[in-house]
């Protein structure tokens, strides 16, 4: 199992659901779709997973037996408030332990750039060892 930095624990592919989170190539990825293939004359029955990379929404497949060990990504989600919008980056505080950190504009969806000002609360999530602004609260 690799470790990108963030929290991940081991699930069975065959027991994964859509709109549950999968890893796929070390990208955590949202499952938009499973097909689960019959046993075969030789072997055991096969799982594709079609996932939607969280940060790129680049589109992955993942193909294999239904009984092996694939790696879901913890999903850490908080409130920060917005403190500073500089050039491309976002200013946050989180407010469980009021630290600060910054995510580049670039990650932040079309719609939210504009609504993000100084002040107002965010949702983040953190996955992997990364962070997103998920929606303005």
């Amino acid at each position: 199992m690799s470790e990108v930095g963030g929290k991940v624990k081991p699930v069975e592919a065959g027991s994964l659901k859509e709109g549950s989170y999968v890893m796929i190539d070390g990208e955590p990825c949202k499952v938009v779709e499973i097909e689960k293939s019959k046993t075969g004359k030789h072997g055991s029955a096969k799982v594709r997973i079609v996932g939607i990379g969280i940060f790129d929404n680049v589109k992955r497949t993942l193909v294999v037996p239904s009984d092996a060990q694939v790696e879901m990504p913890i999903v850490e989600k908080f409130v920060a408030q917005v403190v500073a919008k500089t050039g491309d980056t976002v200013q946050l505080l989180d407010l469980r332990d009021y630290s600060t950190f910054e995510i580049p504009l670039s990650q932040v969806d079309e719609e939210l750039k504009s609504k993000i000002e100084p002040g107002i609360e965010v949702e983040v999530w953190e996955i992997a060892g990364r962070r997103k602004i998920m929606r303005i609260r």
